[in-house]
């Protein structure tokens, strides 16, 4: 693993414990919603667990992807609630600027993010060995 790829995995590993305290944290409001919505947010917080296990691990062919997806899929999730909204839960179009919201958006942004640099340091990384 090169110094990249290494930093990378940290910053998720980091990232996405931070996104599984703050859906665990937020799960009970999130039941009080509608169930499904307390139910998907324990699933995030799982799945991002998950994730940092396989990332931890190396495992690039599920780790990395696990945790883009539970990262993107809660970030649709986020700007979907505050837009269109949920099915049996209206819009929220003022809030935005959760303080919990808004640390969960940076945090799985940044997994977002670091998984396109590592996936870019991989890709360098085999292309040069290939040749």
């Amino acid at each position: 693993m090169n110094p990249t790829s290494r930093t990378s995995a940290w910053g998720a590993v980091i990232a996405l414990l931070a996104t599984a305290l703050i859906h665990f944290v937020e799960a009970p409001a999130a039941f009080a919603e509608a169930r499904y919505k307390g139910l998907l947010f324990v699933a995030n917080g799982v799945g991002a667990l998950i994730a940092v296990g396989g990332i931890s691990r190396g495992a690039w062919s599920w780790g990395w992807l696990l945790g883009a997806l539970v990262a993107g899929g809660a970030i649709v999730g986020y700007v979907a609630s505050r837009t269109v909204g949920l099915p049996g839960i209206p819009a929220e179009p003022d809030a935005w600027m959760e303080p919990w919201g808004v640390a969960s958006l940076v945090a799985e942004g940044l997994v977002v993010l670091l998984f396109l640099v590592a996936l870019r340091s991989r890709r360098r990384t085999t292309s040069t060995t290939q040749t």
